[in-house]
């Protein structure tokens, strides 16, 4: 079936960015932003700047809404739980569900809830936004990469990816979606992480002569260890891959950890490092440079 009518639960970086895409190519009556009551009272009236220009997407409450097509989740990992309760009205029987979440657990948490038959798993990768003060910039939008988990329903992988043909959005469908999420949380545990502690960009992390260089390497090669004792193939070359990918970026544009640290809100810090310790200890693996980066990321956090 078609998908018409989108909603983005989550009007940060990633949730702009992306409805501002598909705004320009099929209308702003095609999606729209939706909050819970509460913070909708507090922030919904409130302007929102992409690329210099005000964004012209609707944003409505929780209590307002009717269900839709398809339901884009864009919270970062602490605000996933009250967007399960957000999107509730969004939920029709036909509707298709897409979290671009970071970490590896979303979906689980989705599917808990919802279903995993409408249910697909997706990241988003190489875009620079930056989301501070109520303007976001960025000048690559990066790209969706999204497959069907085991018991996801034939043809809803077809209909998210015709649509996103028609919305513009630069996207791949993965016949390996997990070796693709966790390929994803390794570049994540490396430069999220390194540069909300360092207070780096992406120019700084790449600088093969800095330390932030040695901790994103060294957070990305534990990572891939524990993807391996996962059952999960990450290689060296995913690693290089994913380091490249960042030199692509503007080198003044940060992660959103780092934005975080510069807006003082809650970071994903357990769906990275977190999830990384938690599983290495039930493999017997050694991951000393996420454990320094764990500690320290709590610091900075408790000093707020």
């Amino acid at each position: 079936m078609a998908i018409e009518k989108v909603a983005i639960v989550g009007r940060g970086a990633v949730g702009l960015l992306h409805g501002t895409v598909i705004a320009e190519h099929l209308g702003c009556d095609a999606v729209e932003f939706v909050m819970d009551d509460e913070r909708f009272a507090r922030k919904g009236a409130d302007a929102v700047m992409v690329n210099g220009s005000p964004c012209p997407i609707r944003t409505i409450p929780a209590s307002a809404a009717t269900p839709v097509d398809l339901v884009i989740l864009t919270v970062k990992g602490p605000g996933l739980a009250g967007a399960l309760d957000t999107m509730e009205p969004l939920v029709g029987p036909d509707t298709k569900i897409m979290s671009l979440l970071n970490g590896v657990m979303s979906e689980e948490r989705v599917a808990e809830r919802y279903g995993w038959q409408r249910t697909v798993i997706s990241i988003t990768q190489g875009m620079d936004a930056v989301f501070i003060g109520g303007e976001l910039t960025f000048s690559h939008p990066g790209e969706i990469r999204f497959g069907a988990a085991p018991g996801t329903e034939p043809g809803v992988v077809e209909d998210i990816d015709g649509f996103l043909d028609r919305a513009g959005i630069v996207h791949a469908v993965e016949e390996d979606i997990r070796h693709r999420i966790w390929t994803k949380l390794m570049l994540n545990v490396g430069v999220n992480q390194t540069c909300m502690v360092y207070g780096g960009t992406y120019g700084s992390v790449c600088d093969e002569d800095g330390e932030q260089y040695r901790s994103l390497v060294a957070a990305m090669r534990e990572a891939r260890v524990v993807a391996r004792a996962e059952g999960v193939a990450v290689t060296e070359d995913d690693l290089t891959q994913m380091v490249e990918l960042l030199r692509t970026l503007d080198p003044e544009g940060m992660p959103s950890m780092a934005q975080d640290r510069i807006n003082r809100k809650p970071t994903e810090v357990e769906e990275f490092s977190g999830t990384i310790i938690r599983l290495a200890e039930r493999h017997g693996v050694l991951v000393p440079q996420n454990r320094w980066l764990y500690a320290q990321i709590r610091a900075i956090e408790a000093a707020w």
